[in-house]
């Protein structure tokens, strides 16, 4: 690890390479993904036409995961792990975690059920594995679970960009499109058929919150919803306005027997309550729920199906639009979907449409096929990063190999100018003649780059750079980051080696040498010097110098 030797150096194949094929880093070649989600092409353009089925190929396989694993992976079921919308207060509470023994270090959600849920492990697991067999690309697939004591547990993939709840009722940049609206009610749909088809058809409590959007942005539906939440089978619903109907009718018709006989017990009329609020989900409910979520795309809100069937029964489509999409939408279509979702909500399950008729009327309204869906719904484009080394990163570290380069930039920006400390040595004459002006470019440049203004970051720092009387590991790391960010990464990839020639050692040379190789699609000298940044990360923390 002498100075200006990397992995990247020693191999002039690869230095060709960066130099006259440019069309690498433009193409997107998405095969080799960390987390393998995607059964077949996940382009919109694919959108209803391809296999509704298809294989288990490119989907994680179905395991039994210890619990040592789970709390591995969580750092003990951390309460900062918990990405359930009510926190810890949910009844049974979602995590975030990274396995710490699988080659890819794959991130997973985890659901804790209660022991009481479940009190036979035979029967959980096995309601696991039938869940489980289940493989789709519109669904978030289930991968494992743990049955450990009173440990109840299941272990799915983990789809990083939020919910429809939080775009559709929370968003903060944009809203979304029509047209992307109208995608996910078709996905979700396709989800619903593909698991009706495989003699899965209940989907407990369906509403705006499973429906989640992966890396692309596609969206996906949480396979949580199909594992019963206890084995009595009953569905928590939210709420009582969101339930359907027949929930309600049976309930008031047990409670209202349980009156007449007054010699009922309390515990029973509490179990008859109960059930006004609890029901057993029937392949009917679900379309019910469904055509919740259609009134919540239209609507923009989470609107209750009494308030909006007054809507509905008036014809008074415009009156239910969500005005943020300022008309930007086709009433046609908006018709067909208004329409859709009055079958959906029929009083009577008998007469609500069927899967494959919710996916037979929302396939041809889709009117941006070839638009990607993390384009409609302005999330950053996923980008593969290097292969993770075995060893624990760094947050450093971790968001290199995640390709995350807003997580680079706070960094940085954190990290200031402690790691120049000893690389410049300059007489009293230098200090006097050059140094105000070189200082005050690099300061101009260091406002800039915490502004995210990083084409002037790049003219700042040049200026800085190019006097030569001070050199800095820190700003080539800088400027590197904003060629990344500036799409440039031939440009950043030479700054990180110049920054690794100035402070041969320096893990944040070599980090930044990663990103910008996975940004060539150079993958295998990204994972090299992904590993030789992680071992320096060791060396330090065994006392020698890095960062």
């Amino acid at each position: 690890m002498g100075c200006c030797e990397s992995t990247f150096l020693r191999r002039p194949d690869s230095l060709h390479k960066t130099n006259h094929h440019h069309h690498l880093y433009n193409n997107n070649n998405n095969t080799n993904r960390l987390t393998q989600t995607n059964n077949g092409p996940s382009s919109p353009s694919n959108a209803g036409k391809d296999s509704l089925a298809g294989g288990a190929a490119g989907f994680p396989d179905f395991s039994e995961f210890s619990l040592a694993e789970l709390k591995a992976a969580t750092n003990n079921f951390s309460s900062d792990f918990i990405v359930s919308e009510c926190g810890e207060k949910a009844p049974n509470v979602v995590y975030k975690g990274r396995l710490q023994n699988d080659n890819n270090r794959r991130w997973i959600a985890i659901k804790k059920f209660t022991r009481l849920a479940w009190p036979d492990p035979k029967q959980f697991a096995d309601e696991a594995r039938g869940v489980g067999n289940l493989r789709h690309k519109r669904v978030a697939n289930l991968i494992g679970y743990c049955c450990d004591g009173d440990e109840r547990l299941l272990v799915a993939e983990y789809i990083p960009n939020d919910t429809l709840a939080k775009h559709l009722f929370h968003w903060e940049n944009q809203t979304i499109e029509w047209a992307m609206r109208l995608r996910v009610a078709l996905y979700i749909a396709e989800a619903l058929e593909y698991c009706s088809s495989e003699g899965r058809p209940l989907y407990h409590d369906l509403n705006a919150y499973r429906v989640l959007f992966d890396e692309n942005g596609d969206p996906r539906l949480s396979c949580f919803g199909l594992m019963k939440n206890s084995r009595d089978g009953k569905s928590y619903s939210t709420n009582l306005a969101y339930t359907p109907p027949e929930y309600l009718r049976n309930g008031l018709m047990m409670l209202t027997i349980g009156y007449l006989f007054q010699n009922c017990s309390l515990a029973r009329m509490i179990e008859l309550i109960n059930i006004c609020v609890l029901g057993r989900v029937t392949a009917e409910s679900v379309i019910f729920s469904f055509g919740t979520v259609l009134l919540d795309l239209l609507s923009g809100k989470h609107i209750p199906p009494s308030h909006a069937l007054d809507m509905i029964r008036g014809k008074n489509i415009l009156l239910l639009m969500d005005s943020h999409l300022e008309g930007h939408f086709s009433s046609e279509e908006a018709t067909v979907v208004f329409d859709l979702a009055s079958q959906c909500l029929q009083y009577e399950p008998r007469e609500r449409p069927n899967t494959k008729d919710l996916v037979t009327t929302l396939a041809p309204l889709q009117n941006k096929p070839d638009v990607p869906s993390y384009v409609m719904l302005g999330i950053p484009k996923h980008e593969e990063g290097p292969p993770t080394p075995q060893q624990p990163l760094s947050p450093m570290g971790d968001a290199c190999s995640r390709m995350d380069l807003t997580a680079i930039h706070q960094i940085l920006v954190m990290t200031h100018y402690k790691d120049d400390e000893g690389t410049n040595e300059l007489s009293f004459q230098e200090w006097t003649q050059q140094m105000r002006d070189m200082l005050e470019a690099r300061k101009r440049g260091d406002v800039a780059f915490r502004d995210k203004e990083f084409k002037t970051a790049i003219d700042c720092y040049s200026q800085f750079i190019d006097v030569g009387t001070m050199v800095s590991p820190t700003v080539y790391a800088r400027r590197s980051l904003c060629y990344l960010l500036c799409d440039q990464p031939d440009a950043a990839l030479r700054d990180a080696m110049q920054a690794q020639c100035v402070y041969p050692d320096w893990s944040t040379a070599f980090y930044m040498q990663a990103v910008a190789l996975a940004k060539l699609e150079m993958q295998k000298d990204a994972a090299d010097m992904l590993n030789e940044a992680a071992a320096l990360e060791e060396k330090r923390q065994r006392g020698g110098r890095g960062s």
